[in-house]
């Protein structure tokens, strides 16, 4: 590829990814999620904004597709919020299935839903599961629940919902049919925080896929866009990785400003003050009024509208501090940090 043809490597900062994308960066995660999907386990990637969870998601579901797996993504979000009725939120979820899936024959939603009007919200989709899903699928077939995050603003209690999932997986012994259906959810949300009651198990019958940042030879693709800017775009990706830990929102972010700022050829050696330079110059010296697409300030909204907000801003101090600090996984503190 020619530094001409570099003029037109475009960074997304933001946004899930097209599953075309040539800017997408493939880690662990996708391995990982991969193959438990297709081995049909239950998974959940639950992460702070902006690392991938969505362009994952997109990803994996292209790949599974293609091995011949039915796929439906529900956006948790697009089902209603505070001011749904329980009634309203679960009709969604049939309606969606209804709509995505290739059932073999066609399904009156709003015919099935009134002749099982005597069931629980909850109830009718179990019913639904059972009776009409799993006897129409023709293929294995993945439910994708993305911004799961959504459930926490409704009015009504959602453990049912957790329960109906777990239920799924736990009527496999008995009923192969359930192995047909498999469940991921994708959102920015504790475990503790999703399930209210601690005598249900889903997320301890689940995986957890862990998403890290981007590691140096996992986004090489990236330094095509650096080209015109630098000798030694090698060099000019890996401390851009060294300032944002391999970020996803952030690396974008700082090679599209590269793209955007800095004069073409830069010579060997003079990468690192130069990227330090336009670092502190475009994002970090006043940085709420540069923070477009606005990504430190929503950092600091969570930070601060947890219920233990100072808390956790001691123990970034001890991280900022002490440059790193070991992960309690018990903790709630480090979880909700980590999710911030």
């Amino acid at each position: 590829m020619t530094k001409e043809s570099n003029l037109d490597y475009q960074y997304q900062v933001g946004a899930s990814l097209p599953a075309n994308s040539p800017n997408y960066v493939r880690r662990q995660a996708d391995i990982d999620l991969y193959d438990a999907l297709r081995a049909g386990e239950f998974c959940y990637v639950l992460n702070s904004r902006q690392t991938g969870k969505s362009s994952l998601m997109v990803q994996t579901m292209k790949r599974l597709q293609s091995n011949r797996i039915n796929c439906v993504v529900i956006y948790i979000s697009t089902l209603g919020s505070r001011n749904t009725k329980q009634e309203q939120w679960y009709a969604g979820i049939i309606d969606t299935l209804v709509d995505k899936l290739n059932l073999s024959l066609p399904v009156d939603v709003k015919a099935w839903l009134n002749e099982h009007k005597h069931l629980s919200p909850g109830e009718k989709l179990s019913e639904f599961i059972a009776q009409v899903l799993l006897k129409q699928l023709s293929q294995d077939t993945v439910v994708l629940l993305d911004e799961i995050d959504s459930v926490l603003s409704l009015s009504f209690p959602i453990d049912e919902f957790f329960a109906i999932i777990q239920t799924c997986y736990n009527k496999r012994t008995d009923n192969p049919e359930y192995r047909q259906l498999t469940f991921a959810l994708f959102g920015v949300a504790t475990p503790q925080e999703l399930i209210q009651d601690k005598t249900h198990t889903l997320l301890n019958i689940g995986r957890s896929i862990e998403l890290h940042g981007f590691k140096l030879f996992e986004a090489e693709h990236l330094e095509r866009g650096l080209e015109v800017n630098f000798i030694q775009p090698h060099t000019a990706l890996r401390i851009v990785l060294d300032w944002t830990s391999g970020q996803p929102f952030l690396t974008n972010k700082i090679c599209q400003l590269i793209q955007q700022n800095l004069p073409p050829s830069i010579p060997e050696g003079e990468e690192e003050q130069t990227i330090s330079n336009l670092i502190q110059e475009k994002i970090i010296d006043n940085w709420e009024k540069q923070d477009i697409p606005e990504h430190l300030q929503t950092i600091r909204d969570q930070i601060m509208g947890r219920q233990q907000g100072t808390s956790l801003l001691e123990t970034y101090g001890q991280i900022l501090n002490q440059g790193e600090l070991e992960v309690n996984d018990s903790s709630l503190e480090h979880l909700e940090l980590r999710l911030s």
